[in-house]
């Protein structure tokens, strides 16, 4: 067993042994690429979404020097035909660029020890084979010389162009070693398949990928992978199955990725914290700090302040996800800032409606801290006009209501934007931002004989009222209120047992004022 070639399953064992979700047939589907011109393949997904996992599972099945019979057992890619076919069949070499970066003394050196370090380590295993000038050479004369094709497996390939995105010549280097290996005459003698995972997608220079033989599978573009970017909701449903935590409060917190043909995922990091806690919390944000989304929501780019606003308020924005070169020093737009974040886990990205959002409330807390500190006065003074708009709400103070909405909408939304009642009702969620302290939002609610249009449910912990909130567009802010009656929507609401407030809030296009009426609903 060695540092590199042949590292044995220890990684995965230790992953299998703790609280986990089988992801084995990602297994049948690498064997299905073996040997053909779809064997090289690129994972890209958000940080602390099991792209270590899922590289020590392959490690721990193809590597020859391991018995891993017993540690597949009873799970799902057992039952695959290809699975005593390819288990433990090949030498495989494991790279993790991270642990690469962090070893070398100068940072200029990493690329030149990834070769020097594995070609030393595949010399002693193969004494007898001839020697290679460099790394693809080496494993070219080895792979000739004794018929053995390698599986090579790469963690963190990106690990460089975000440790040192200013180093253009160590990104070159970096690169032209991909080339060498994965991009020449050799690569087909050399390697049955390869996986690499990591953050960004790889770096394109222009239209085109630096390693373009690379089969792709990223955040805009995930399918069929897209079951193994993080938890299903079915596997989380199983985890919160006796667990002592309800399926619904990690749903409505933690939910909000879809992919593919409407496959909603979730952050393992956050589901499995929040079961091992028996709490819902902020997990997988507090895996890193927030300065790193502050940076990139702080860029000069003409509409992006405006962009995040709207998403804060729970709005879909357009954008165009294919001029960025996926690196971090090569931002030239909005829509480059935006893509970014979605590749970080930050935002979500439709691909129908070719849009990015917010994906969920424990996302949406982090958006909020990054604001409220960082250099966009204006929006941390909206976090505070909400926190304002929630007490008059509360005190049922209707002009104060009104004045805040108000601010909130002449503060946080673009004129072209704000011409119907869906407009308005980006602009409510907005301005109750600070709501996610206290409640759960939901839009749209069906209720009685109709839809309400933003239901604040309070979480379980909470003293606060259920706020029932109907919309009007040139109407009035009374024939709202009007209308919850009518449609008797509080009526499947009040199997909860708490207090009810019902607010009317009406805008008059022509005055360009809002108005708002408050009641008590009665029992």
């Amino acid at each position: 067993m060695g540092l590199y070639l042949n590292r044995g399953n220890a990684g995965f064992a230790a992953a299998v042994n703790g609280i986990y979700v089988d992801k084995t047939d990602l297994i049948s589907f690498i064997n299905s690429t073996l040997d053909t011109k779809e064997k090289l393949t690129c994972v890209s997904r958000p940080r602390r979404f099991g792209k270590s996992f899922a590289a020590q599972m392959l490690c721990a099945y193809y590597d020859k020097s391991c018995d891993s019979s017993k540690l597949f057992a009873g799970l799902s890619v057992s039952r695959d035909p290809s699975f005593e076919k390819y288990r433990n069949q090949y030498p495989v070499i494991y790279l993790d660029i991270s642990l690469f970066i962090s070893r070398a003394a100068q940072r200029k050196a990493v690329v030149r020890n990834i070769s020097t370090e594995v070609m030393e380590e595949l010399k002693k295993a193969f004494p007898t084979v001839s020697k290679g000038e460099d790394l693809a050479e080496t494993l070219a004369h080895i792979a000739g010389e004794t018929g053995e094709k390698f599986i090579m497996i790469i963690d963190e390939w990106d690990a460089l162009f975000r440790e040192a995105k200013d180093d253009a010549g160590l990104q070159k280097e970096y690169i032209d070693l991909l080339r060498s290996l994965f991009k020449g005459s050799w690569t087909d003698d050399i390697f049955a398949a390869a996986y690499m995972t990591g953050i960004l997608p790889i770096k394109k220079y222009g239209t085109q990928s630096a390693v373009s033989d690379f089969q792709e599978y990223t955040m805009t573009q995930p399918e069929p992978l897209e079951r193994f970017v993080g938890f299903t909701e079915g596997e989380v449903r199983e985890l919160c199955a006796g667990s002592g935590l309800a399926f619904e409060e990690v749903q409505r917190w933690y939910d909000g990725y879809v992919l593919g043909t409407n496959t909603h995922i979730y952050s393992p990091k956050s589901v499995i914290d929040a079961i091992k806690r028996k709490r819902i919390g902020n997990y997988w944000t507090r895996s890193e700090t927030y300065e790193s989304l502050k940076f990139y929501i702080e860029m000069n780019e003409d509409g992006l302040k405006e962009a995040v606003i709207q998403m804060l308020g729970g709005a879909h924005i357009r954008n165009d996800v294919s001029t960025f070169q996926n690196d971090m020093n090569s931002i030239q737009s909005k829509d480059d800032v935006l893509t970014l974040l979605v590749h970080l886990g930050y935002l979500a990205y439709d691909i129908d409606r070719k849009s990015v959002y917010i994906p969920n409330e424990e996302v949406r807390e982090e958006f909020v801290r990054a604001v409220t500190t960082g250099k966009h006065k204006e929006l941390a003074r909206l976090i505070q006009t909400s926190d304002r708009l929630l007490e008059a709400t509360l005190n049922m103070d209707e002009e104060a209501v009104a004045a805040a909405i108000e601010e909130a909408h002449t503060a946080g939304t673009a004129p072209t934007f704000y011409n119907n009642e869906q407009a308005l009702r980006s602009v409510i969620r907005f301005a109750y931002l600070c709501c996610i302290d206290e409640f759960f939002r939901i839009d749209e609610l069906p209720s009685g004989h109709g839809y309400a249009d933003v239901v604040f449910f309070p979480k379980k912990a909470s003293a606060m009222p259920l706020l029932l909130i109907e919309l009007k567009w040139n109407k009035t802010e009374k024939g709202a209120i009007r209308q919850i009656k009518n449609k008797d929507y509080p009526q499947v609401l009040r199997d909860y047992g708490g207090e009810i407030l019902l607010v009317g809030i009406n805008y008059d296009a022509k005055n360009k004022k809002h108005t708002c009426t408050i009641e008590e609903c009665s029992k």
